[in-house]
């Protein structure tokens, strides 16, 4: 005798519970992968980017300035990871005592064979809000005179839209890049420049 076969309406509720199986596997995988936020990518603006160093010196501080060659950074907001990079114009340097600064471009930053410093961030702690304030700890690999370390940079960032500001201070002890110190018999200098960075900037979607 011939084995009967499925009715349709059979067939019918078998492929609707396997419908439902693989319904309730797809929405397990949805529901347990979290979702990635979208990068962020923060574009500097050299034009309105101000580089101010201050040298201690034991009669009168040294006070000069960079420029910025670019700048461009980009994060996970989820995780902070970053990368990108924020290149200085170090061959640009001047300073209100004319004399240090052949020195300091010619014998000690040594910008013919190394006109340009950069900042390679890693991580990005703290949340950077739609609007208004943010602080923020940019850590990174500083390149200078072709040597590299960890870097952090405490920064602020006010966001409006689109459109930011941001300004940070650190002290870069030149020494351990390598760099002698530029100070002589009647010149006497610390070893520990200081940094005032203010930028201007766009806050855009990684593409």
């Amino acid at each position: 005798m011939k084995p009967a076969l499925p009715s349709s309406r059979n067939g019918s509720s078998l492929r609707f519970r396997n419908t439902l199986v693989w319904t309730g596997i797809l929405f397990a995988v949805a529901t347990s992968t979290p979702l990635r936020a979208q990068d962020v990518v923060l574009e500097l603006d050299p034009a309105q980017t101000r580089i101010d160093f201050t040298l201690p010196e034991v009669l009168r501080a040294v006070h000069g300035t960079f420029k910025l060659k670019s700048g461009t950074i980009r994060f996970d907001p989820a995780t902070g990871k970053a990368s990108g990079s924020v290149v200085v114009d170090v061959a640009s340097e001047e300073s209100d005592n004319t004399s240090l600064d052949r020195k300091l471009l010619k014998e000690v930053l040594d910008v013919r064979k190394y006109p340009e410093a950069a900042f390679t961030p890693f991580q990005i702690d703290g949340r950077l809000e739609p609007q208004g304030e943010s602080p923020l700890q940019l850590s990174g690999t500083f390149t200078l005179h072709g040597r590299q370390r960890d870097l952090m940079v405490e920064t602020t960032v006010t966001r409006s839209g689109h459109l930011l500001n941001a300004s940070s201070h650190f002290a870069i002890n030149y020494v351990d890049w390598g760099l002698k110190n530029p100070g002589g018999v009647f010149l006497r200098v610390a070893n520990q420049v200081q940094i005032d960075l203010r930028t201007v900037g766009r806050v855009t979607p990684a593409r």
